[in-house]
């Protein structure tokens, strides 16, 4: 991992974005590295576009502002390609993690990504639908995201989602979300 990662996720209101954000940093912070995760909202609806970030890093991080030049840009709601810049401010080489039943080299196109800049989809609304009935992609998205990035092990993100969920929900919705991070990291496609 490079001293800081740096990563904006896009989604929509009621679909888990800040939550992923969130479980990704306890994850991290659990294997000793310094983090941060914030959401940004626009009108506090469920549908409403929002943003979250993270920032991972091995040393202590003193910066506190938006991820303007993500590493990383994780997509949970496909459809805001159309209406937002999800591209704006990646890096030469930032990675695209983009849930979608689109193949990966037609996202990439779309997103006229340049040739360093690396573009992965996985469907993982339709894991989220047949691993525990509701179409909530965050869980597959974080096994994707933390495929494409190494930042964890899927072991250690599974751990660390159970302790997270374990509490709030039933065996049943955990057990789902666990079937559903592992599929999302399987399920992954580079393009």
């Amino acid at each position: 991992m490079s001293e800081t990662l740096e990563l904006r996720w896009h989604g929509r209101g009621g679909q888990g974005t800040v939550t992923a954000a969130k479980v990704l940093a306890d994850t991290c912070l659990s294997g000793g590295r310094h983090v941060q995760a914030f959401p940004e909202y626009g009108p506090e609806r469920a549908g409403a576009p929002l943003r979250a970030y993270n920032r991972i890093s091995s040393k202590e991080l003193r910066m506190h502002c938006p991820v303007l030049s993500p590493n990383l840009i994780a997509v949970v709601d496909a459809t805001l390609i159309d209406s937002v810049n999800i591209s704006e401010g990646a890096k030469e080489d930032s990675l695209f993690v983009i849930n979608t039943t689109k193949d990966p080299g037609e996202i990439r196109e779309k997103l006229s990504a340049s040739p360093k800049q690396k573009v992965f989809t996985v469907d993982a609304t339709k894991i989220a639908l047949e691993c525990f009935g509701r179409a909530l992609p965050n869980s597959p998205m974080l096994g994707a995201v933390c495929k494409v990035t190494g930042i964890v092990s899927l072991d250690h993100l599974l751990d660390d989602i159970r302790k997270s969920f374990g509490k709030k929900f039933s065996q049943k919705i955990i057990d789902g979300n666990i079937e559903a991070t592992k599929r999302g990291y399987e399920e992954v496609k580079e393009g």
